[in-house]
């Protein structure tokens, strides 16, 4: 298993990914970008990486796939940093595991990898929000370091928002 750059070896890959993924809502956001012209989607995928030609109220992200040989297995988007709005409710990682691969530990392993490479961009304190009743996600978290820092309702829903800081 290693993280990498979104590429065009992987198209086949993505597209079943997303084809199992049916009616589901699609996690992190870089999933519901449009797929059919797969260039046009890596290019977009690299523009949010680089700062450019994102919506005003986003900031620059960096999507990496969790790939297993020739196999997409799992999605990770790094913000870079916060804005306020991130910083209340959405938080530095969004991720998700391809439904077939669930229950396997991925998801632990995914958020390891992205906090590895956040803490290597020189975020000191991560931040990481998650639904109350994702208990899944929220063991994930807890087990990679996450600390509870407080509880928040957005949308009638509660947002657990937690912290991992360098050790």
């Amino acid at each position: 298993m290693k993280l990498i750059i979104p590429n065009q070896q992987y198209q086949k890959s993505y597209n079943d990914y997303i084809r199992e993924l049916g009616d589901e809502e699609r996690y992190p956001f870089p999933l519901d970008f449009d797929h059919r012209d797969f260039p046009a989607l890596l290019e977009k995928n690299n523009n949010f990486a680089q700062g450019k030609n994102i919506p005003e109220h986003m900031v620059p992200s960096t999507t990496l796939w969790l790939v297993d040989s020739n196999e997409l297995v799992g999605v990770t988007n790094l913000r870079h940093y916060l804005n306020q709005q991130i910083a209340h409710c959405g938080g530095h990682i969004g991720l998700g595991i391809r439904p077939s691969y669930r229950g396997k530990g991925l998801g632990h392993l995914l958020m390891k990898l992205s906090i590895e490479q956040l803490f290597a961009r020189g975020v000191g304190t991560i931040h990481i929000h998650c639904y109350k009743n994702n208990s899944a996600s929220a063991r994930t978290i807890l087990s990679n370091n996450g600390i509870l820092d407080s509880e928040i309702t957005e949308g009638g829903q509660i947002i657990q928002r937690y912290l991992v800081q360098t050790i």
